[in-house]
């Protein structure tokens, strides 16, 4: 297959699994983007030779291009540069991988340019859904996504119509506190939290998997992505990670997508649809999988999602308050700072207090800056 790729956050955990999937695939990568791990991305401007190279912190930047002085890559710094990353009139195809709302601005720029966006930002959806999915329609861009859940759900919706489907099962590993009560979570660690039983994720998306959050944020998620109301997604707990998401039709037929939790398969998926191809992904053996369960989330203990789809549900700028408040708990939390459970009271005091602006790009900005202050002295309260 014929593709050419940029790959915005190329040294995180997806950015990564791209690159395995380009090499084994033979696409060629026009850019990447990192914000600023530029011994990793040096690495990697020297195994892909890139046309561009783009580090967020200019610093880095600056360290990146003398690195590199010895080859024809542009070194390119700031959000500016990873936009023009994202712009490349050599790339058909973004993988906008991104941590946390910062992907929003260099996504919107990919879509602009009427790229194929691969997306694994969540939270550019979660924040500002609406306003992404419009901006896609007008420019004709197509956004496919990378998360395994959407990504399933987007292959068990092949060849149906809209009127047809009745509901959209999304499901949920439940992290490594799956039935456990709030008097054991008390203690956990940010070393507890990281060791999810399943996955190999970043350690932003890991936590938001211990606390469900992650789950919240992809029911906001699909809602953009499929056009949805979140009353028609229902989230079920299926710890073996087989069976990633599924889509019930109005005949009470259901389809699913099965594969091992490896996260190069729906990578490659949307880098190859509506083709597939041999790729590097890890074979699902059923005879292996034992016993499939499934269960529904404790919304009691684990907070977090339950704030997810009441911000789901009041719609707006809500979303864009909780995920802002989240990343700023999240990243108190993993620096020991904050409780695990305080996470979910740092952002109910977030979405408690902080005032809505319109949906509007600016609107989620201002949201996303009121909400991290809210978050900022609600854990600095939580601290004394």
């Amino acid at each position: 297959m014929d593709r050419t790729i940029s790959v915005l956050g190329s040294t995180g955990s997806i950015g990564t699994q791209t690159l395995e999937v380009a090499e084994a695939c033979g696409f060629r990568v026009a850019a990447l983007a990192a914000h600023r791990n530029i011994d990793l991305l040096e690495q990697q401007a020297r195994q892909f030779h890139p046309f561009v190279a783009a580090a967020a912190d200019p610093t880095a930047a600056a360290a990146l291009r003398l690195r590199l002085a010895d080859t024809d890559i542009r070194v390119v710094a700031g959000e500016e540069g990873v936009c023009q990353a994202a712009s490349l009139p050599q790339a058909d195809t973004v993988v906008a991988a991104l941590v946390g709302i910062a992907g929003l601005v260099p996504t919107l720029a990919a879509i602009d340019a009427g790229k194929r966006v691969a997306l694994a930002n969540k939270e550019t959806l979660v924040c500002a859904g609406p306003l992404v999915m419009a901006r896609a329609k007008e420019k004709g861009a197509e956004i496919l996504p990378v998360d395994s859940e959407h990504s399933a759900i987007f292959q068990s919706l092949q060849g149906s119509h809209d009127r047809e489907v009745k509901r959209i099962l999304l499901t949920a590993s439940g992290g490594p506190f799956f039935g456990k009560t709030r008097e054991e979570l008390e203690e956990v660690t940010p070393a507890h939290a990281l060791k999810h039983p399943n996955w190999s994720m970043g350690a932003k998306v890991t936590i938001d998997s211990a606390t469900l959050m992650n789950k919240g944020l992809e029911l906001l998620e699909a809602m953009s992505l499929f056009s949805v109301p979140p009353e028609q997604i229902e989230i079920l707990v299926h710890r073996e990670s087989i069976i990633h998401s599924a889509v019930e039709y109005c005949d009470h037929s259901v389809i699913a997508q099965l594969g091992a939790p490896d996260m190069r398969l729906p990578i490659q998926y949307a880098l190859t649809w509506p083709q597939r191809l041999p790729g590097p992904a890890r074979e699902l053996d059923l005879f292996s999988c034992g016993q499939l369960t499934f269960a529904r989330p404790d919304l009691e203990t684990f907070r977090c999602l339950a704030l997810a789809m009441a911000a789901a549900r009041e719609g707006g700028t809500a979303p864009a308050i909780l995920n802002g408040a989240n990343e700023v708990a999240v990243a108190r939390f993993l620096a020991g700072k904050l409780g695990f459970l305080e996470i979910a009271q740092v952002v109910e005091q977030a979405l408690r207090t902080v005032a809505r602006p319109p949906l509007t790009l600016e609107g989620v900005f201002q949201a996303d800056t009121l909400a991290r202050r809210a978050a900022e002295s609600a854990a600095d309260a939580l601290a004394r």
